[in-house]
């Protein structure tokens, strides 16, 4: 194992989106994780699993209706640095293995708690999604353009950046913490928090009367004209993002435009009437034609690339930032370490893939692997 978390072990409850993620980023770092997954999950003829968050651990299968596994699952935890998990506030608790339970165990255990709503809280036991998170805490609304509904931005923002991520800084966090003080913690990692952190500079703007909430009228919503997507010809689009004033002449030189045609950056009312004139001349060419004219330059540009294109972009593959593992494409652990680099450290796992070999790597002894298969408490 490489990675500047190299040496820490974690158990993760095996659960969907943000947790996986969770794991995925620690293993990328040098973690050693082991996934407890459902016994009934486990498949004996499962081939590859084409879930990339899964990758990088091991995977033992535990009969959690049974005092045995729930008593293996302890004994791991006396034996880790942490553990994660996903599931709706109680049911952890319900199981035999809440955080009470478990610090006790192992008092420097830190205990990552993924949810969208929160521990507590009148919403806390609600189902929810991506979507009401980000809409709750206040990040959906100001999404899209003017006159238009909000735009939901894929799962990003509550599941990946204000969850899995913001569990993975707090776990690391927590497990810093933990060298100073030999002690754990309960880290109560919920995506409506991490939305509305993320929203902190926009929400500071317009506290300051320099965002307005008409949504599609501000600064990086869409509402300016250079700071947008636009069609090109051939039906492909480009980004442009010259905020700064001496980008924004970079921008109009290379649009073969001067100041006089666009003197209105900073005045909003003017954003509409400029946002149409200037599509029409994005529009006079292709995506790569006008790639051969900006890339490169201070213009602050960038061709919209999909998903199949971005790894074939010459930018991309410099950077190694996909790579091609077993006929997946996937990214490259981030960020970047210069002495103590990530690594993917193995293909997406399946359910109890690894049941007796690494429960032997976790120091149960073979005898007592044989006695939980015999009490169905492991797969």
């Amino acid at each position: 194992m490489s990675g500047p978390l190299s040496g820490f072990k974690i158990v993760e409850m095996a659960g969907i989106g943000p947790g996986p993620f969770c794991g995925m980023m620690l293993s990328d770092l040098g973690a050693e994780i082991l996934r407890i997954d459902r016994a009934d999950k486990v498949k004996a003829d499962a081939g590859p699993n084409p879930e990339v968050l899964a990758r990088g651990r091991k995977s033992v299968g535990v009969n959690l209706k049974t005092p045995e596994g729930v008593e293996l699952v302890l004994g791991l935890l006396e034996k880790a640095d942490g553990l994660i998990e996903g599931y709706r506030p109680g049911v952890m608790e319900r199981l035999g293995l809440g955080p009470d339970v478990c610090l006790k165990r192992s008092p420097g255990l830190v205990y990552g708690r993924m949810t969208g709503w929160g521990q507590d809280g009148p919403m806390a036991q609600a189902a929810g999604h991506d979507i009401n998170y980000i809409a709750l805490a206040g990040a959906l609304e100001p999404m899209g353009r003017r006159g238009e509904a909000p735009v939901p931005p894929l799962n990003l923002i509550g599941d990946f950046g204000g969850g899995g991520m913001l569990l993975a800084y707090g776990m690391v966090c927590g497990m810093l913490e933990k060298t100073r003080s030999g002690k754990g913690q309960v880290i109560d990692a919920a995506m409506v928090d991490g939305a509305a952190a993320l929203m902190t500079l926009i929400n500071g703007m317009r506290q300051i009367g320099f965002w307005k909430e008409e949504r599609g009228t501000n600064l990086l919503d869409t509402g300016a004209f250079y700071y947008d997507v636009y069609e090109c010809s051939d039906g492909k689009f480009i980004s442009i993002g010259a905020i700064e004033p001496q980008f924004y002449t970079v921008m109009l030189a290379k649009l073969g435009v001067t100041h006089d045609d666009f003197p209105q950056q900073f005045e909003r009312e003017k954003w509409p009437e400029a946002k149409v004139k200037i599509a029409a001349i994005w529009k006079t060419k292709t995506r790569s034609e006008w790639c051969e004219i900006f890339e490169g330059s201070d213009a602050c540009f960038a061709p919209v690339l999909s998903m199949s294109e971005a790894p074939e972009h010459e930018h991309m593959k410099a950077r190694g930032t996909f790579v091609e593992l077993d006929g997946v494409v996937q990214s490259t652990p981030a960020p970047r370490f210069s002495r103590t680099p990530g690594a993917i450290q193995g293909p997406p796992v399946n359910p109890g893939q690894h049941t007796e070999s690494a429960l032997g790597d976790w120091g149960v002894a073979p005898e007592e692997i044989a006695r939980l298969k015999s009490n169905s408490a492991i797969a």
